[in-house]
């Protein structure tokens, strides 16, 4: 098991989470794959995953969504946070992953239950989320949705919120790498590989003097880590 934490700089939640997801692909040799909640955006580009001759399936809860991706993609209408799925999708893939999906999931150990399901043995699970350590992500779980939305436009004006548009952010098992997260995802029958946080976050970049203090608090972290402190984390297990 692979504990880290890292300066939030280094969360490979968006622009790095092509090379990121490419990698572990590569390293764990998956060539069926199931991209949660990515609609007609997945993480890895048409182009991509036509030359690997991947089967690559890009989920979500909407059809419309869906029918904007490009045809290299399957597609497929799927909420894995439910008690019922097809079972045919059961033991099928060879890596389950999402990115900024699971902080908008209500019901976490069912959730990942479910992913456990429908991976192959051998399979790995992959996300990168947002956790609940930091007072931005605190608030807009604890604020009603609207106020949540302003809050998150205010201090991050320049940045698309499809997800937090449309979907409440639960943080349920969002969290760093924590000893009650690592005792969860083990009981559900889960190897985990790595499991990194991330210390800091950018929302008070429009209030220079307490910016300047959350960069200091995160460089602190990182030499002194507290993983109930994390604002980010993204975690690699696998199922045996």
């Amino acid at each position: 098991m692979d504990i880290q934490y890292k300066s939030s700089d280094h969360f490979a939640g968006w622009e790095k989470a092509p090379d990121f997801i490419r990698s572990l692909l590569t390293d764990h040799n998956c060539k069926r794959i199931l991209e949660l909640g990515s609609g007609a955006n997945p993480t890895l580009s048409p182009g991509f995953v036509k030359e690997k001759g991947f089967s690559y399936v890009t989920s979500d809860l909407s059809d419309e969504e869906l029918a904007k991706a490009d045809p290299v993609f399957e597609r497929l209408v799927l909420d894995l946070s439910r008690e019922d799925f097809d079972p045919a999708l059961n033991e099928s893939f060879d890596c389950v992953f999402s990115r900024m999906v699971n902080e908008h999931i209500r019901d976490g150990r069912r959730y990942h239950a479910n992913i456990y399901k429908i991976l192959k043995p051998g399979g790995i699970s992959v996300h990168l989320f947002s956790a609940m350590g930091s007072i931005p992500f605190i608030a807009n779980r604890l604020l009603p949705e609207f106020l949540g939305d302003v809050f998150l436009q205010y201090f991050s004006p320049g940045r698309d919120h499809p997800k937090h548009g449309k979907f409440k952010a639960y943080y349920s098992w969002s969290r760093g790498p924590t000893k009650v997260m690592l005792e969860r995802f083990q009981s559900l029958g889960f190897e985990i590989l790595n499991f990194t946080g991330y210390f800091g976050h950018y929302y008070y970049f429009r209030l220079p003097w307490i910016y300047r203090l959350e960069r200091i608090k995160s460089r602190y972290l990182l030499k002194h880590p507290l993983p109930q402190l994390c604002c980010y984390a993204t975690v690699v297990l696998r199922k045996p």
